[in-house]
């Protein structure tokens, strides 16, 4: 056992770099699957309707750490080992799109159904309509629960540390190993999650009361 010192902090903002940098791939992935799930979920044909509602409730109704395990050593069974890295951000962008997907279908189904009666009959096909009536009137609604959920995954990304992957409670678990000093050190974790989560946080809140008075406008 040794003792806690400053540079044990240092290694802490060090791997506090990580859960960013996977916070943010993470968030991309997710958004990509996010919008072809949410696509699919309002989209005329059943197949693909049926195919996202699918997906949502498998990625939303398992644990992430079970999803994450299961990228994890599902690779390997398949003769593809994906390692820490991958598997995190495959499991996480996974995830991340099953919720995107319904914040984002809710959304676009929150158009007025009037907005889009009256594209189609100025002659837009769906592609149009989607993209010049329906997405600018949907990103406004969907911009505060987004940024919510941005927070949630910062968060979640502390899982990977389950499998291996070097983050900011991983560097913590293996500091309290050293040191031995467990309330001090999840103590400045929690501080760094605090850090990076309230400034989303605010801003999330603020946006949903901008866009509570525009409504009321």
């Amino acid at each position: 056992m040794r003792s806690f010192n400053a540079g044990d902090v240092v290694y802490l903002l060090l791997a506090a770099r990580w859960t960013v940098l996977l916070s943010l791939i993470a968030f991309a992935g997710g958004g990509l699957v996010g919008l072809i799930i949410a696509l699919m979920r309002v989209a005329q044909a059943r197949a693909a309707r049926w195919f996202a509602i699918g997906f949502i409730r498998v990625f939303q109704g398992t644990p992430l750490l079970l999803q994450l395990f299961l990228v994890f050593f599902g690779g390997d069974l398949i003769g593809v080992p994906l390692g820490a890295w991958l598997s995190v951000i495959l499991g996480l962008s996974l995830n991340a799109g099953a919720f995107l997907g319904e914040i984002w279908r809710g959304s676009i189904q929150a158009v007025p159904n009037g907005q889009i009666e009256a594209a189609r009959a100025l002659g837009l096909h769906y592609g149009q309509r989607m993209l010049r009536v329906v997405a600018p009137q949907a990103l406004r609604t969907a911009i505060p629960p987004t940024v919510g959920f941005l927070v949630n995954l910062i968060k979640s990304t502390s899982l990977a540390a389950i499998i291996g992957f070097v983050e900011l409670t991983r560097a913590g678990q293996q500091l309290n190993n050293a040191t031995f000093r467990p309330f001090l050190i999840f103590g400045l974790v929690a501080s760094v999650y605090f850090v990076m989560c309230w400034p989303l946080t605010i801003a999330a809140s603020r946006l949903e009361r901008r866009l509570a008075l525009a409504y009321k406008r």
